[in-house]
């Protein structure tokens, strides 16, 4: 019997089979959960042939967590696959190039803004938008970047995750009394999409796996995946508002 056997999982940000929610969902089915997909605009063809990479195709329906339409309709879209959720999982962050970089003390508010509203935000709207859904035992995870330092070049995406990380602990303290867990995985630098994205991303990169005492594969999602995973299972019955560090430890050592 898998880990997630007969759960069904909502899986936000599967862009590419690079990303860490393509191995989330690849995992989830392995491990014999139903998953859906979402996706919204001109990514919406693409995640629907990346669906069709996972060991069993997942239904797609239309999110964009900044379209307050989307959002009222969410539960309903998914009703058309899955009565109910069992997990859902947030991996969706966006900021514009120019808040990133070495731009922080020129960045701007309207592009701040976004940054917080894709990044922060959303990890509430969706909470919301699918909690018709969840139910006793339903866990909310996200993917955040370790928020307590100051990183070269993440700049205001790292304030943006500041606040995703505090937003999920106000999460875990309203939502907990209906049984509903919300938890994060801090992942160490993944080369995906989003991170690629990134200017001088490789500065963080550089040296992370010389630092972490397991070592890091820049290249491999699976230990972040499990993670996730893990969380949305009932292994955790009693774990909320917690960090899961997924970064060969880097977390903890001195600079």
């Amino acid at each position: 019997m898998g880990l997630l056997e007969g759960k069904t999982l909502l899986v936000t940000g599967v862009l590419k089979d690079t990303s860490i929610a393509f191995h989330v969902a690849r995992l989830a089915q392995q491990e014999g959960a139903q998953v859906v997909l979402t996706s919204f605009g001109r990514q919406f063809r693409l995640t629907q042939a990346i669906a069709r990479r996972l060991p069993e195709a997942a239904p797609v329906v239309e999110l964009d967590v900044t379209n307050a339409e989307d959002l009222a309709a969410l539960a309903d879209r998914v009703r058309e696959h899955a009565d109910h959720l069992d997990g859902v999982v947030h991996s969706i962050g966006f900021a514009p190039q120019s808040v990133m970089g070495g731009n922080f003390l020129a960045g701007e508010w309207a592009d701040v803004a976004t940054a917080l509203e894709v990044s922060a935000y959303s990890l509430k709207s969706l909470a919301v938008a699918a909690r018709p859904l969840m139910g006793r035992g339903s866990a909310v995870v996200g993917l955040t970047f370790d928020a307590s330092f100051a990183w070269p070049v993440y700049d205001w995406m790292g304030v943006a995750k500041a606040a995703f990380e505090s937003t999920a602990r106000y999460l875990a303290r309203d939502l907990g009394p209906e049984g509903i867990r919300v938890n994060l995985v801090s992942a160490g630098p993944v080369r995906t999409t989003a991170a690629k994205s990134i200017p001088g991303f490789e500065q963080m990169e550089a040296t992370w796996g010389e630092r972490a005492p397991l070592g890091w594969d820049v290249n491999d999602p699976e230990p972040t995946a499990r993670a996730v995973a893990a969380l949305c299972s009932d292994w955790f019955p009693a774990t909320t508002a917690e960090i899961v560090h997924v970064d060969g430890g880097v977390h903890a050592m001195g600079q």
